[in-house]
């Protein structure tokens, strides 16, 4: 499937067709595609949680509203952020400590990384959300290049679904992401009209 395509047929999916599962294969692939998506100082401050069993799934249901999908759908992503992902403890750094083979210049990246990203916790947040939101929509136009569809979810109980999943204090819970395939049987309402270039640009 070409890029306008992923881009033109991606679609936020409501009804999933639960007798149809996605291959490991599949979400793997989906997965190891999407996360060349970019990231601040390449720290990919991001995990998932794949939530695919039943017990999982009811854990997760009464946290989203009851919302049918969860169920539905053979498999939800919790995106999670890591809100210390800039900290030296991150083994993404190793890759820069390789590429620039100085200490002192690894130092001096790390201490500005905490700079932009750890002397408040809203620029922690800022840091952890952002950067995982990437890799959502990376996630969700993957699944399409794949012929999986995906619909994202904010509308939950961000608190509760990181109790719920033992996630603890330095992560934040950025979206869910449903991924299956749509029930055939029902319609989706045509695509809304979205704002241009002209609606949205202003030039300074």
């Amino acid at each position: 499937m070409d890029l306008n395509k992923v881009f033109e047929e991606r679609r936020s999916v409501n009804f999933f067709n639960p007798q149809k599962q996605i291959e490991e294969e599949t979400l793997k692939n989906i997965i190891n595609l999407a996360v060349l998506a970019p990231s601040a100082f390449n720290l990919q401050p991001w995990e998932l949680i794949a939530v695919q069993s039943e017990e999982a799934k009811n854990k997760l249901f009464p946290l989203t509203g009851n919302q049918p999908k969860i169920k539905e759908a053979p498999v939800t992503l919790i995106v999670v952020g890591d809100l210390e992902g800039y900290k030296p403890e991150n083994t993404a750094w190793n890759d820069l400590e390789i590429m620039l083979n100085n200490k002192q210049a690894l130092e001096n990246y790390q201490k500005n990384a905490y700079s932009l990203y750890g002397t408040t916790k809203e620029r922690s947040i800022k840091f952890a959300e952002s950067n995982a939101g990437l890799l959502a929509m990376s996630i969700m136009y993957a699944a399409k290049y794949y012929g999986v569809d995906s619909h994202a979810m904010s509308g939950i109980d961000f608190d509760g679904i990181n109790k719920a999943f033992s996630l603890g204090e330095s992560k934040t819970v950025v979206m869910l992401i449903a991924l299956g395939y749509f029930d055939e049987s029902r319609k989706l309402y045509p695509r809304r009209s979205r704002k241009s270039y002209y609606d949205i640009v202003t030039k300074v």
